[in-house]
């Protein structure tokens, strides 16, 4: 099993074979990331029949950077600006002058068809096939290469989307249609889906074709094997390929699927790596016994945060939890301002990474990101800039001018860092802000951290949730680096760092089950559905989804089908999404007013002897299948007798904190035994990243090789 994940800067790959844990980082390939990808696993020495697990940004980058397909859209008459017209809401309240925002259909390219069905699925108006034939060469004609179908109340009778999609189909067009996308109420939202994975799909079909094709030229590449841990595999009947590597995507949901269903529906891959991450840190908080966690994401563009908690739902599956409604879904997920109702964990991302550029604004204050020097050229001390543009100071090399990054051990000692082209970039930026170099790179992390800090508190205090009940579980390859002093500014007094923290998300895709999503609007009152109503309106869901997991070849004692409701007060615009496994629709409803509580801060009262279900509305029924893989265990180790951490010790560097420098020995996280302890100030280096114990703070090695820093003195 070998999971990739490509980021922005570092695509980092994890391979287990013969019971051993292989981890490697390489800078990506912007231009292609599969090239890096496919580079990673020759230097792996991957064998030919591998299962590869892949979180790719290919889809997300796309609608970002606005270089997605010439997509046309086809809907009811009298609805073709249902995107241009959107919710008529504000995204910002008070500012008053207006920018247009960018719609990914022009308007030339949004068609409409003569047809009608109603609300009930009754046909009110036949589709006008030969009025379709001819928009359908106005289509053609106007250079589209994909095609999103969204039709009046298609979600209650998908006939006239069928017959539109088999007619388009015939012209040779990509073509979403949105009874297969999101067959849910709400035009706006399931067009603006429908649209995005019609925009989408031309450039995720050409890459996973390429990245295929390569896997399969490249399977058997030599190479050199990267760090290895101990562990074993589990068997969970899942499948395996007949021959040649097979590919699998991971969604937004943090399950996987396979690579020919993520070519018909990518938008379902648009939180893809951030949701890895945040997989293999409920791994790792399960294995070390730590149920309330905080997970802090921060690599080279990007800090991505959420939330999981204890709620035991689909705790073996290693997904988050928000404690809202649907644990870790966010059912109003989007990008780029449009709305995106597929099942996505529930991520806050901000623009701050270990490339995150410095810069001034015009009122002369320093700013911190979102622009990201990527990994071409990269941060200054990459030492790659090109000869037309000059360096940039970014936050990776902030903390080399403050000694929180050793230069000749970066990524294994197989990268090298370049204090001296660091401080180059820093002298204009500082003399500009009149300070010097070392203020500069202080100034610049506070900044950065002011807004991860922020990016947290967003995801607990807003709310409920006091983070000082939770222990912060850091990684990507600058998340270890930052984490204490955001430890520190939030009053969290428990820091678990993995074992692997800068190839995370890539064990988060090994960690991954293969998941299908099914839904289905219903738009009742809850009190007239009873157990035998509500397993009636499962019972199809829950066969396609079982067909699902038959299609790919896993045994029945790996499956599994969960089922939630979406819920919510009568008169209300939105729901929340509440777990139903046990078919009981009373229950669900004391889950509802529970989850509606935590959320908002209230509850319909219930006077006692009333039916919990009265005043509320079932809208959705959601199943999700789930195929349980094969996946790695790992084995505790047991504490030495004599865990001294003096042995592990490789030398010193002078460590900038509180203001001031001070010595700090610098350990090799390699080197280190379960119990030993560390006292800040301490830098701890390894292949995928960099730990900095600040002062007050000291560092214990856990059975399972964690780092558990905790503060020594009160606050």
């Amino acid at each position: 099993m070998v999971g990739v994940d490509v980021g922005g800067t570092f695509t980092d790959l994890v391979y287990f074979a013969e019971g051993r844990l292989h981890i490697f980082k390489l800078l990506s390939t912007k231009a292609d990331p599969s090239t890096a990808l496919l580079a990673g696993l020759a230097a792996l020495n991957v064998a030919a029949e591998v299962i590869v697990s892949h979180g790719t940004t290919v889809a997300t980058n796309a609608v970002l950077e606005h270089s997605g397909a010439r997509t046309a859209l086809i809907t009811t008459r009298g609805f073709r600006d249902v995107l241009a017209i959107g919710r008529q809401t504000r995204p910002a309240l008070y500012r008053l002058a207006f920018a247009p925002r960018w719609l990914p259909v022009a308007d030339g390219l949004r068609f409409e068809v003569t047809e009608r069905i109603g609300p009930g699925g009754e046909i009110l108006t036949p589709l006008d096939e030969a009025e379709t034939a001819t928009v359908l060469r106005q289509v053609v004609a106007a250079g589209a290469q994909s095609l999103a179908i969204c039709l009046l109340f298609s979600f209650a009778n998908p006939v006239h989307e069928a017959r539109l999609k088999q007619m388009a189909e015939a012209h040779g067009l990509a073509v979403s249609v949105s009874s297969e996308i999101l067959p849910e109420f709400r035009e706006y939202e399931r067009t603006s889906t429908t649209v995005l994975n019609a925009y989408v799909m031309p450039l995720m079909d050409g890459y996973l074709a390429r990245l295929e094709a390569g896997l399969a030229s490249r399977g058997q590449s030599g190479g050199q094997f990267g760090v290895e841990t101990p562990g074993r595999t589990r068997e969970a009947g899942g499948p395996r390929p007949a021959s040649g590597p097979r590919l699998w995507i991971m969604q937004s949901s943090g399950g996987i699927l396979s690579a020919s269903a993520a070519r018909r529906q990518p938008v379902r891959t648009l939180l893809s790596g951030p949701a890895a991450g945040v997989m293999g840190a409920v791994f790792v908080a399960k294995t070390a016994g730590c149920d309330q966690i905080i997970t802090f994401d921060m690599g080279g563009t990007s800090t991505d945060v959420a939330l999981p908690g204890g709620s035991p739902w689909l705790a073996d599956a290693a997904i988050s939890h928000t404690h809202e409604g649907r644990p870790g879904f966010d059912g109003l997920g989007g990008i780029e301002g449009w709305p995106v109702r597929v099942p996505m964990l529930d991520i806050h991302t901000v623009g701050a990474g270990g490339g995150s550029i410095a810069w001034v604004d015009a009122g002369g204050a320093l700013r911190v990101g979102p622009q990201s020097a990527g990994s071409e050229p990269g941060p200054a001390c990459y030492g790659r800039a090109s000869a037309g543009a000059g360096p940039v100071f970014t936050v990776t090399d902030a903390n080399l001018l403050l000694g929180r990054l050793d230069a000749a051990r970066f990524l294994g000692s197989r990268m090298r860092l370049h204090r001296a082209a660091a401080e180059a970039a820093a002298d204009p930026l500082a003399a500009l802000l009149g300070m010097t170099p070392v203020e500069l790179a202080e100034g610049v992390l506070r900044v950065a951290n002011a807004r991860m800090e922020q990016a947290i508190r967003v995801i607990s205090v807003a709310r409920g949730f006091d983070p000082r009940g939770f222990a912060l579980l850091p990684f990507g390859g600058a998340g270890p680096m930052h984490a204490l002093d955001l430890a520190e500014a939030l009053l969290v007094s428990r820091v678990l760092i993995p074992r692997h923290p800068g190839v995370l998300s890539a064990l988060g895709l090994v960690l991954a089950d293969f998941t299908t999503d099914h839904s289905r609007t219903v738009m009742r009152r809850l009190v007239e559905v009873d157990r035998a109503a509500l397993a009636a309106l499962f019972a199809p869901l829950l066969a396609q989804g079982q067909a699902d997991l038959m299609a790919e070849g896993f045994s029945p004692q790996a499956t599994g089908l969960e089922q939630a409701l979406d819920l919510r007060y009568r008169g209300q615009s939105f729901e929340l999404t509440i777990p139903a496994d046990e078919t009981d629709p009373v229950m669900a409803a004391r889950h509802f007013h529970a989850a509606h509580e935590q959320r908002y801060g209230y509850a319909r009262p219930m006077p006692p002897g009333s039916d919990p279900r009265a005043g509320i509305e079932l809208v959705n029924v959601r199943v999700t299948a789930r195929g349980r893989r094969s996946r790695p265990e790992f084995t505790a180790q047991t504490p030495t007798p004599s865990p001294d951490p003096a042995a592990a010790q490789v030398g010193q560097t002078r460590l900038r904190a509180g203001g001031q420098w001070q010595l700090a020995p610098v350990y090799e996280r390699d080197l280190l035994c379960p119990g030993g302890r560390l006292a800040g100030p301490a830098l701890v280096v390894q292949e995928d990243a960099t730990i900095v114990i600040i002062p007050g703070w000291s560092g214990q090695v856990d059975p399972w090789l964690n780092l558990v820093c905790e503060r020594r003195e009160e606050r």
